[in-house]
């Protein structure tokens, strides 16, 4: 199976890079400065699962119009990169393509299913924490890494299993859902708790809980469950004891990756995630006062941002 991985970035490289030392066949398609960088360097992984090193197969965007299609895409990328990502990607998708996205929130199925149809687009997510250093390193902190794929209609279909033939045993969990609109709705749920809650306080979960906000948090984890609960996937018992667990301790250093966006003054998917979720809360009738703040936090520092981009300011 030809597997060809959009970008070599904290999610497509650790996930495309475990593949490729495991022998399967993959191509990287990257820009050209990540090119140079990769070739001169190779693909780094520095992890808790032990640190990697490969020369990965390349694809440049842009200039492999010519190259084999891919049997599978796996596309990782920010949901405000998607559409260069989707312009990216056309010359590489060919009548049995499977496209896997791993993108944040659900908003992107729209997208892609305008793009390439339906009848390519699994639904799909991952589970990892990592970040990539300024010198093109991976860095895996602390999550073990989880792909989790399957049809959005439901129920095990053959390119589904052949695809967790392909994926097992690379070093991270990989297995086929039969209900993975279920799954994508729990990890929205999870991600828009934490990510609103975090990013509002400019704190990870543990020192939130600790300075008396557990109230707090389980009012933001309330209404990202109820906008799931109206839109017909209730999360499951034993995700609701898990997002307690990891969202109301005091211990916890865990953070979502868009507060480390904000903080470093970049783009953030605040639109994506939490906005998204706040426009099915009001097409639903769902109240969710905690959300629309969160939302509307994320949507003034993206205001600003760009306004002082513009400005010739530093964010």
């Amino acid at each position: 199976m030809r597997i060809l991985v959009l970008g070599a970035g904290a999610v497509g490289g650790y996930f495309g890079g475990r593949l490729a030392a495991a022998g399967r066949d993959v191509h990287f398609l990257v820009r050209p400065q990540r090119a140079e960088i990769l070739a001169a360097s190779g693909l780094r992984i520095e992890s808790p699962d032990g640190n990697l090193t490969i020369a990965p197969q390349l694809c440049i965007v842009g200039e492999d119009a010519s190259a084999a299609p891919a049997d599978c895409v796996l596309l990782g990328c920010k949901s405000y990169d998607l559409d260069a990502a989707i312009a990216s990607l056309r010359p590489h998708i060919g009548q049995g393509t499977t496209i896997v996205p791993l993108l944040n929130g659900l908003g992107h199925l729209d997208a892609l299913d305008a793009a390439f149809g339906p009848d390519r687009v699994l639904g799909g997510l991952c589970q990892i924490s990592a970040t990539l250093d300024t010198d093109g390193t991976i860095r895996h902190l602390d999550i073990p890494p989880r792909i989790l794929f399957g049809e959005r209609n439901g129920g095990l279909s053959p390119r589904v299993e052949q695809l967790a033939a392909a994926l097992h045993g690379a070093g991270f969990e990989a297995p086929a859902s039969a209900d993975i609109m279920q799954d994508m709705w729990e990890k929205f749920t999870l991600l828009a708790s934490l990510a609103g809650a975090t990013c509002l306080m400019r704190a990870p979960v543990g020192p939130i809980v600790a300075a008396g906000g557990t109230g707090f948090m389980r009012a933001m984890i309330a209404d990202c469950v109820a906008v799931a609960t109206a839109a017909g996937h209730e999360p499951r018992a034993a995700f609701r004891e898990r997002i307690d667990r990891r969202l109301i301790d005091p211990a916890s250093s865990l953070a979502a990756s868009m507060l480390r966006d904000i903080e470093r003054g970049g783009s953030s998917e605040g639109d994506h995630v939490l906005g998204d979720l706040a426009r099915r809360a009001a097409a639903l009738g769902v109240t969710t006062p905690m959300l629309d703040l969160a939302a509307l936090h994320l949507a003034v520092y993206e205001r600003c941002r760009l306004q002082s981009a513009a400005d010739g300011e530093a964010p």
